[in-house]
């Protein structure tokens, strides 16, 4: 990720709504959620929500899909993953000590659910 695009990101990101409806995209992945229902889950103004919409959308963080009249909206996870392979890419000067933390916060989240027997 270019160093433009990380600044767009974060910028996007730096404003409460935006930064709540952004987990709110991600909590809805892969299905995404329609534009209405993110300003009503949010108690946000519907033309307010879509400005805000439209911020994150500028800054690849979100995807817009329309799906008959709706506008459904998706977290754009690839460019999650960038964004934060670009904060932590030269971590702790090389370090892994001491990033070590960091994976292991993570690692509990997102690590694949095994299959029951």
């Amino acid at each position: 990720m270019e160093q433009e695009k990380a600044i767009l990101a974060l910028a996007a990101l730096a404003q409460p709504t935006r930064l709540q409806a952004f987990n709110l995209l991600v909590q809805h992945e892969p299905d995404g959620v329609p534009a209405g229902e993110v300003a009503k889950m949010l108690a946000v103004p519907q033309n307010t929500m879509s400005a805000h919409l439209g911020v994150l959308s500028r800054a690849g963080l979100i995807q817009a899909e329309r799906r008959s009249r709706l506008i459904v909206y998706r977290a754009d996870i690839a460019t999650l993953r960038d964004l934060t392979l670009y904060l932590v890419k030269d971590c702790c000067g090389g370090r892994a000590e001491l990033c070590q933390p960091l994976i292991a916060e993570l690692t509990p989240c997102c690590a694949p659910q095994k299959a029951s027997t």
